[in-house]
């Protein structure tokens, strides 16, 4: 961690101890500004599921996406390799969006897919994907929707989510697009990287999560719930390699 000039001319007056007390206090307030979800960095290479995530496993699919931690340039990373398959790795957590809006991460990919498109089920599959799902809260739900999710929850055990974005590495549909999942309207996906121009090239990624909650689904976000990676092709039946760094979500930074 660097240090600011004004920090190191302090240190030289009062000596180390003053040193060690200020970058102390950096690290606390650092620590406060950020919380990691997904630190693939500090993993070693070789592990199937870095600490804290588990399998994200669907029903009827039986063929799932393969998750390692691998090295890359000097530094571990999440690998995905899909085969006509689709899960994902997730990481339950609760975070505030209102608090914490802003997620960043980054992301490579080695191919999109030929038969790929965000608008139609048989073409819902992405090399990669970045999940984010929202607590549903059954005491602000109607009789409807709280019968809905009772039922599910007696099925699998717990809630499904009260919404989720995706924000998506897409085969051809415009970046800046926002469109409905095409099996569920309470799923929103986001192109964030489209086409091919970007491939097996690193790319950092930062988007307000509170915001486009409020603009996919026009209301205040709940808590979050779960972050989630997956690269998926089990609709077109392809092949997809994708690569995934560290995950993160910031406070709102005040510019200057």
């Amino acid at each position: 961690m660097q240090c600011s000039p004004y920090i190191l001319r302090l240190a030289k007056l009062a000596g180390t101890a003053c040193l060690f007390a200020a970058l102390i206090f950096l690290c606390h307030a650092r620590a406060e500004e950020i919380i990691d979800i997904g630190r693939f960095s500090s993993a070693k290479s070789g592990e199937i599921l870095p600490s804290g995530w588990k399998p994200l496993l669907f029903r009827n699919i039986s063929k799932h996406t393969a998750y390692s931690i691998i090295e890359d340039n000097g530094s571990a990373v999440l690998m995905a390799v899909a085969e006509a398959s689709a899960s994902g790795l997730i990481r339950e957590i609760k975070i505030n969006p209102a608090e914490y809006p802003v997620v960043r991460w980054k992301w490579k990919v080695g191919n999109v897919l030929k038969k790929g498109d965000v608008g139609r089920k048989e073409g819902d599959d992405y090399p990669a994907r970045l999940y984010i799902a929202f607590e549903y809260d059954p005491g602000k739900s109607g009789f409807i929707e709280k019968s809905k999710y009772e039922t599910v929850r007696l099925i699998y055990g717990q809630y499904p989510p009260h919404a989720v974005i995706n924000y998506i590495w897409e085969s051809s549909t415009p970046v800046g697009a926002m469109v409905p999942n095409p099996y569920t309207n309470r799923t929103m996906m986001f192109v964030v990287e489209s086409g091919g121009e970007k491939l097996n090239k690193w790319v950092e990624e930062e988007r307000n999560v509170y915001e486009d909650y409020r603009r996919a689904f026009d209301g205040e976000p709940p808590m979050i719930s779960g972050v989630a990676v997956m690269t998926d092709t089990d609709n077109t039946g392809e092949t997809a390699k994708a690569y995934y760094g560290d995950i993160m979500f910031e406070k709102k930074r005040v510019k200057p």
